[in-house]
């Protein structure tokens, strides 16, 4: 029995932290701004730019500074993640109309598996409905990827933007994908795609060339290389699990202790020891959250959570330790206490925080922040 060919759309919302922008304030449209940096400083990094300012060569991760002087007239705005987080669940909700079988890429992608819609009505058709739906309903712009794997629509996506519509079949492979520089292959890191092009391989085409395969396993492993030819030639994965990126809505640990404590040391211990684990869950799925709190229940049963939400997001150990400690101090007045807990709120992926710099803070843009920041 022949296996079913899955149908998967990758939809990329275009320009996002733009598109939400202009929805706010409709005076942007059409004109040349970016979002990120500071308009009164003229400091930080361009998080995202408006089709308009990237027609001027301005682009995600340029110096604020260096966008002025292309453009002296740029409109700076402001980041606001309460916005994006708005209209990113508009999104998902209306995806949902579609299909159950969703997973977020991030906060304004998502690959959807679209094979049994695509029995009633032709994918591209379904795609023409999409796309129109999210632009009358919530003015949001997308471009939609077709293919039967995840790879392939992910990268198909990227092939027309705004308003694309693109369908790879494994057919459409060489054609399609081979003559694309090495550089736009989904996977391949900044620090990867110059060592590939210094050995001669400029294109994807040129990757899958066994000429170049002893070459290539001088700077990745075989596994590695494996891999990516499985992807360009469409035998990567065409399963969809929703759950695979689910991001939680806060990471937390509790314990109830051994036998009820008033001393604010030994609890106090407890708690750090909590938040240690809790953080190391935080790094280990690359999140970053804003609020830090404490649970505790008192032998009389009395149970009260305090919490304290900071200014940026943050991965930041030490900062989630002093506030920690500054909410227990306030919060414990010697009561017995049998039940501890710390947790972490408002919780989003690395890749979806964009991080600005400032007159007051640009010193301090350490590399380990610069690797939150994602380009769009």
């Amino acid at each position: 029995m022949k296996n079913e060919v899955k149908i998967i759309f990758h939809i990329d919302l275009n320009a996002f932290f733009a598109s939400c922008a202009v929805i706010k304030d409709p005076y942007l449209k059409d004109k040349a701004f970016v979002v990120g940096g500071s308009a009164t400083f003229k400091r930080g990094v361009v998080s995202t730019a408006s089709y308009e300012a990237r027609k001027l060569g301005i682009h995600s991760a340029m110096n604020i500074n260096d966008a002025l002087r292309i453009y002296p007239k740029l409109i700076i705005i402001p980041t606001q993640f309460s916005l994006y987080h708005k209209y990113s669940n508009l999104f998902f909700q209306f995806l949902k109309r579609y299909s159950n079988i969703i997973l977020a890429g991030s906060i304004d992608e998502a690959y959807v598996d679209m094979t049994e819609k695509s029995k009633e009505k032709h994918p591209l058709e379904l795609a023409k409905e999409i796309q129109e739906g999210l632009l009358k309903e919530h003015q949001l712009p997308c471009s939609i990827g077709i293919a039967p794997t995840l790879f392939l629509a992910k990268m198909a996506s990227d092939m027309k933007k705004p308003l694309g519509i693109t369908v790879i079949r494994k057919k459409d492979i060489v054609e399609k994908l081979f003559p694309l520089p090495i550089k736009e292959m989904y996977g391949i890191g900044k620090k990867t795609y110059p060592k590939l092009e210094s050995l001669g391989i400029h294109t994807i085409g040129d990757f899958t060339k066994k000429e170049f395969k002893n070459s290539i396993l001088s700077i990745m492993s075989e596994q590695s290389y494996d891999s990516y030819l499985d992807h360009i030639m469409g035998r990567s994965s065409d399963i969809i699990d929703p759950k695979k990126y689910q991001i939680p809505q806060s990471i937390s640990n509790e314990t109830t202790l051994n036998y009820p404590m008033d001393q604010y040391d030994a609890i106090l211990q407890i708690l750090k020891d909590l938040l240690e684990q809790t953080h190391e869950r935080l790094v280990k799925e690359e999140l970053v959250a804003k609020t830090i709190g404490i649970k505790l229940r008192t032998s009389d049963f009395d149970t009260f959570s305090r919490g304290v939400t900071l200014m940026e997001y943050s991965d930041d150990y030490d900062l989630f330790l002093e506030r920690m400690e500054n909410l227990f101090e306030t919060n414990f007045n010697g009561q017995t206490i049998r039940l501890v807990g710390v947790y972490l709120n408002q919780v989003i992926q690395k890749k979806d925080l964009k991080i600005d710099f400032n007159l007051f803070n640009y010193q301090e843009f350490t590399k380990r922040e610069a690797s939150f920041y994602n380009k769009k």
